[in-house]
């Protein structure tokens, strides 16, 4: 089954195998020894993530390694900027609407503020 990078972060172990091997190579029971789970478990996820391209096992003697593929993450962050987008503009004219109503506010309470005087003289 082929499966996609969302696949492969939607799960927290995941993520943190990812994070443990952007910063180097690990053998599988390096993995493994970080987590509270069972190694056949930790297989299932490195599986997952290979077979998601964001991770590579190489073999260096009777060692296999896991090695960040990161480039594919450059799925998750092509659709979440697409909603960045989205959300900016939504957010920017959120911000010019309350800034209006701020604005009229504060002519009100000014108008208000001189009516007062004017009447006490």
């Amino acid at each position: 089954m082929r499966r996609d990078v969302f696949q492969a972060i939607a799960d927290p172990t995941r993520r943190a195998i990812i994070n443990m091997i952007a910063k180097q190579s690990l053998n599988l029971n390096s993995v493994a020894e970080n987590f509270d789970v069972s190694r056949p478990a930790i297989s299932k996820h490195i599986k997952i993530l290979t077979e998601c391209g964001l991770i590579t096992i190489k073999q260096h003697g009777r060692e296999r390694y896991c090695e960040a593929e990161l480039h594919k993450l450059s799925e998750v962050s092509d659709w979440v900027q697409q909603y960045k987008q989205f959300w900016n503009a939504k957010f920017d004219a959120l911000e010019n609407y309350l800034s209006e109503l701020q604005s009229k506010k504060k002519l009100a309470a000014k108008k208000k503020k001189k009516t007062r005087h004017k009447g006490t003289r």
